[in-house]
């Protein structure tokens, strides 16, 4: 299903995204985590418009073809006020897929921003209280290249190989075109790296705050489900059955064979969670 490209403005930002499906359908917009782009969700935007919904998946603010703001407004408001901008230019409330800071973003919009927005949430290996060290591996990945780049997609693949080695899975180059640029030989991760200033920057309550960020979830009324992989090192199965127990009404999928890229490791797993999960919402 080839998808039809449209921009969503978020003040001076604009937010490229990926239209899959009748746009008179129900829509379900995807959001995926830091340093990735919307591309992330094809294969899981196509099952969900072939089964009836409006699949929209959103390039971040600096992330991917969407604009990279001049000022470095990067914080946790700042992307979820963007989706409030798209909750403004859609026709009907939408059902959000958030994974990581795209998950963050929804619960700090849907339960802070603008209560009572949206028709469902699902939370894709993400909760208000992550390990601190599995998001911090994240974080010195991410900037390990990004001012010297890679000298070919093969190296680029090859680093995040060994950023999740996996025996079963191999990663192919090309794969990785839509989130590289090329500049002057080199290959480039295709985001702002003012996204990436360190927390001593930015306010840590915005990220790391559980009780600001719990609070928030309490207060989407709406259906939520969290998809988490049991191999991830950001959502501990500890920390999912604490956030469990302190929001009863949220639905769990464990996703065996699945780390922190839930949709990319198990996305067959991962997809029929989300059609299981909108069929009962209808």
């Amino acid at each position: 299903m080839k998808p039809e490209r449209i921009i969503f403005a978020s003040g001076a930002v604009a937010l490229v995204a990926d239209r899959y499906g009748d746009s008179t359908d129900p829509p379900v917009v995807f959001l995926h985590g830091g340093g990735q782009t919307r591309h992330s969700w094809g294969r899981a935007a196509t099952v969900v418009a072939e089964a009836g919904w409006c699949a929209i998946t959103i390039d971040l603010r600096g992330h991917g073809e969407s604009t990279w703001d001049p000022t470095g407004a990067y914080g946790l408001d700042d992307y979820a006020g963007d989706l409030v901008a798209v909750f403004d230019q859609l026709e009907c409330e939408p059902v959000v897929v958030g994974a990581s800071l795209g998950g963050l973003a929804a619960i700090r919009a849907m339960g802070g921003l603008r209560p009572g927005s949206g028709r469902g949430l699902v939370l894709v290996d993400i909760v208000p209280a992550m390990e601190r060290a599995g998001t911090e591996r994240i974080g010195d990945f991410l900037r390990a290249h990004v001012q010297t780049g890679f000298g070919s997609l093969e190296e680029a693949a090859e680093a995040v190989a060994a950023y999740a080695p996996r025996a079963e899975r191999s990663i192919d180059p090309a794969g990785l075109r839509k989130n590289l640029r090329e500049r002057d030989g080199r290959w480039y991760w295709h985001w702002d790296p003012a996204f990436l200033m360190s927390d001593s920057d930015r306010d840590p309550a915005e990220i790391f705050d559980p009780a600001m960020l719990t609070d928030c979830v309490r207060r989407i009324a709406v259906p939520k489900l969290l998809v988490r992989g049991r191999m991830s090192d950001v959502v501990s199965e500890e920390g999912a059955r604490r956030f469990l127990a302190e929001v009863p009404e949220v639905g769990y999928v464990d996703v065996a064979d699945a780390a922190h890229m839930v949709a990319g490791d198990k996305n067959d797993v991962f997809r029929n969670a989300v059609i299981e999960f909108l069929a009962g919402l209808s």
